[in-house]
């Protein structure tokens, strides 16, 4: 009966993500699913990322996939750094919640994506993306000293997607 009240509760968010009126409704549901680390729940998180136009729902609906942590959801994460870094004016804090939830998933598709905020000023944004490194390549630091001669740290950690 317990999997029951769940799965109720669970359909009850994935509605609330989709077709809730207010910000605030849409942004509970995806944290309450990120509570919940419920793995069925990725696909929808990320069509939901890739369809949502409010800014604090993305950044809860990234936190969520951080929590559940499924590698399914590294490449709509992505996605987003991808836009972010298009633009002029980057919102430090939001980059800092996209690299914590792709810490979270530890797919080492993301180092390609983090590296270069390992040379950035910023130096909270430049910590958060050596502890990405750190735990999702921890021997990192030795691969780039081995293969620096050749290799920039987009291509040694370029990892076909």
């Amino acid at each position: 009966m317990a999997w029951h009240k769940a799965n109720e509760r669970y359909n009850s968010l994935i509605n609330q993500l989709f077709h809730g009126e207010e910000w605030q409704e849409r942004s509970e549901a995806a944290r309450e699913l990120g509570i919940m680390k419920e793995g069925r729940a990725v696909n929808l998180l990320c069509r939901a990322l890739r369809t949502e136009q409010d800014k604090v729902v993305q950044d809860r609906i990234i936190g969520a996939l951080g929590k559940i942590g499924d590698a399914r959801a590294t490449l709509r994460i992505i996605e987003k750094i991808k836009e972010m870094t298009d633009q002029d004016n980057i919102d430090r804090f939001r980059l800092i919640n996209i690299i914590e939830s792709l810490i979270n998933i530890k797919d080492k598709r993301a180092l390609v994506y983090i590296g270069p905020f390992l040379n950035i000023p910023d130096e909270d944004v430049r910590k958060v993306a050596e502890n990405a490194f750190d735990i999702i390549e921890p021997n990192w630091r030795e691969i780039i000293k081995k293969e620096r001669e050749t290799k920039t740290i987009q291509d040694i950690f370029n990892i076909k997607i």
